[in-house]
């Protein structure tokens, strides 16, 4: 799963800007919409984003023309660009970062609500009937990172069986938060109510840790997930025979990782892991999210084919020549069939297709996405010895229950691993949503963060496992 970090770069058009709060919309891939405002002073300003969780941020760069809107958060390397409608009231333009996002503001008159407070009912509110201890960590592997991260103590008398959180993919804190939802901080209130201790913790170069995110791999991030189990084995609260690692999405892979190179790993959770390489995984996850977005399927099968074939080059070790030659080509062919782009001249095609190379290059070459195109992770689960537990949503459109679950039963059970249980629960999400389609465009509308079924069967596994039940 990627989150999305917001810098702006905003305009504004009529007289009397000295103060002005605009409404935006940006529209994100696979149909979903990110809802934003911003408050514009002369030269600086704020924006709140809800679906981030994020509220009254500072703005850098800010630039108000009576034409043109620019401001920045610069640490999330995003920008808007906008033009302003003659009568000033509107905006139109687009958000830089890693790619161009259509984005369309509204100016709003005096009196006029910004952007709504999102209903989050499973958010856990206080008292709690545990302790959060604010604590660091080091990776000495990562250049001595220093990773910060919240550990929930059960009320009681410890040790306590703990679980360590590792997030989805792209930059995440320590409670997985997007799209106005904060899994890990439901899940963790949910197992600390019940005997389980949690550390969660941001990711390398989020938040409060230190070190850098970008360049780093799922191996990497293996790396800081044991250095995490390293740090729990000190605390007295914590037994440190009962340490396991939940995992969601990339630290679904994650896990398994950590489990083969350390056998102080009491037990896994996989939440939506996988059980095919990426360079199988992303075009089966493109087309259904296409087909569930309104792509005519022939169209979406083609698209599918054609980012396979890249990843197929990966896999092979073709060159980083090699794989933008073939980018380029895959592009051309989509731009000569597209609606808006089907009559255009040759050269002015060739000019689209080098701008996608540009924009696709960085990531398909980097290091973490050439990890995950290539690594199978029944590698991993293969070394696996301790207790599994692998849940999926029936509705998952980005890690497909059917062909993932399978895979990793058949991996874990054919190794001889007695202790496997496989789930997948009827109606929900990647997120572990109850949903209508399952399509990522669902769920920042959804109230639900995570499935109350979901959570007491994992719950319960747990316990069982680590002796509480």
């Amino acid at each position: 799963m990627i989150a999305l970090a917001l810098a702006l770069v905003l305009s504004s058009a009529t007289a009397g800007l000295e103060h002005a709060v605009w409404l935006g919309i940006v529209e994100l891939p696979g149909g979903t919409n990110l809802e934003f405002s911003v408050e514009l002073e002369k030269d600086s300003g704020t924006i709140s984003i809800p679906m981030q969780n994020a509220k009254d941020l500072p703005l850098s760069d800010v630039s108000v023309t009576d034409k043109a809107l620019k401001f920045s958060i610069r640490s999330a390397g995003a920008v808007w660009e906008m033009v302003v409608s003659d009568d000033g009231k509107s905006a139109t333009g687009v958000l830089k970062q890693g790619g161009e996002f259509k984005t369309t503001m509204k100016r709003l008159a005096a009196g006029e609500t910004a952007v709504k407070e999102l209903k989050r009912p499973q958010e856990p509110k206080p008292p709690f009937p545990y302790a959060s201890v604010e604590v660091t960590f080091e990776n000495q592997a990562a250049g001595g990172a220093t990773l910060a991260g919240t550990l929930c103590v059960p009320s009681g008398n410890g040790p306590f069986p703990c679980v360590v959180m590792v997030t989805g993919s792209g930059p995440q804190n320590r409670d997985e938060a997007l799209l106005g939802h904060r899994p890990f901080l439901v899940i963790a209130d949910h197992l600390a109510r019940h005997g389980i201790a949690v550390l969660r913790y941001d990711d390398r170069g989020v938040g409060a840790s230190t070190g850098s995110f970008s360049g780093a791999t799922s191996d990497d991030f293996a790396e800081d997930a044991l250095a995490a189990l390293e740090f729990l084995k000190s605390r007295k609260e914590v037994d440190a025979k009962r340490i396991g690692i939940v995992g969601h999405s990339e630290g679904g892979v994650i896990a398994p990782i950590c489990a083969a190179r350390s056998k102080d790993v009491a037990f896994i959770v996989l939440l939506a892991g996988t059980g095919m390489r990426g360079a199988e995984l992303l075009p089966l996850q493109t087309k259904l999210i296409s087909m569930a977005a309104g792509v005519p399927a022939a169209e979406a099968e083609l698209q599918a084919k054609e980012s396979a074939e890249v990843f197929a080059m990966m896999v092979a070790g073709k060159s980083d020549a090699e794989l933008k030659e073939a980018i380029r080509a895959a592009a051309m062919r989509q731009l000569k069939v597209d609606p808006e782009t089907k009559d255009a001249g040759e050269e002015e095609l060739g000019k689209k297709a080098d701008a996608v190379v540009a924009e696709q290059a960085a990531m398909v070459l980097s290091p973490w996405f050439k990890l995950f195109i290539v690594m199978d992770p029944r590698e991993n689960l293969e070394k696996v010895v301790c207790p599994v537990l692998a849940v999926n949503g029936e509705k998952d459109l980005q890690v497909p229950p059917k062909e993932n679950l399978s895979r990793i039963e058949k991996t874990l059970k054919d190794v001889g691993n007695k202790d496997v249980t496989i789930i997948e629960f009827p109606g929900l999400n990647h997120l572990f949503q109850a949903c209508k389609t399952g399509s990522p465009s669902e769920y920042a509308e959804i109230e639900e963060t995570f499935s109350p079924v979901a959570l007491e069967a994992v719950t319960s596994w747990i316990r069982k496992r680590t002796g509480l039940d």
